[in-house]
């Protein structure tokens, strides 16, 4: 919609740029120009509300999330040594291992587990379609990948597993190793018969 004013010149000075010229003010003219910059910025500020108001839609009066965002939401704090609910590894795995998840579904993108061995477990060679991040929280575990050198991990170590590259590890004797492996798909394992070298 164009509003016309009888006191003032519109013209196009180039594509996205007009320029507005009162005829008379007093005896002083001014040019106004809005260019498409200012459009791109009106244009941001409405993305900037609608961003603001569909992240307060979930709250309820009272200002309380609704129950599945809250639980979608929730910080969670889970030790090794809490009552977690371990069970077993996937079957390629032999008895001894154990499995707790800490957060989400493994039949899903992004779950987080714990998986615990004892000292001088051997976990056979395997890959996974999804790429894992670890970090092992007690105990000591060498881990090979194929085609890279041993790396003997304590704990507080971070480790990174590309998907679909087949690895093993070994428990050091004496102490349980457990670790966290963040996956960013769902959570498999695969057996491997080949060479790591």
């Amino acid at each position: 919609m164009r509003v016309v004013r009888e006191d003032v010149d519109v013209r196009m000075a180039s594509p996205g740029v007009t320029i507005c010229q009162r005829k008379d003010f007093g005896s002083v003219r001014a040019d106004y120009r809005i260019s498409s910059e200012y459009f791109t910025l009106a244009r941001l500020v409405a993305f900037g509300i609608a961003l603001a108001l569909s992240v307060l839609a979930p709250l309820r009066s009272g200002g309380q999330l609704s129950a599945q965002a809250a639980s979608a939401a929730a910080p969670i704090n889970k030790k090794v040594s809490s009552a977690l609910q371990w069970g077993p590894c996937p079957a390629i795995f032999p008895t001894g291992c154990q499995i707790a998840v800490l957060h989400g579904d493994p039949s899903k993108p992004n779950a987080d587990v714990f998986l615990r061995v004892p000292g001088g477990y051997t976990i056979p060679a395997h890959s996974h379609t999804s790429a894992e991040r670890m970090i092992l929280v007690e105990g000591q575990l060498t881990v090979k990948y194929k085609g890279a050198p041993a790396a003997a991990l304590t704990a507080g170590e971070y480790a990174f597993g590309p998907a679909g590259l087949p690895h093993d590890a070994k428990c050091a004797a004496g102490k349980s190793c457990t670790l966290f492996i963040a996956f960013e798909g769902p959570v498999d394992a695969n057996a491997f018969t080949g060479s790591l070298k």
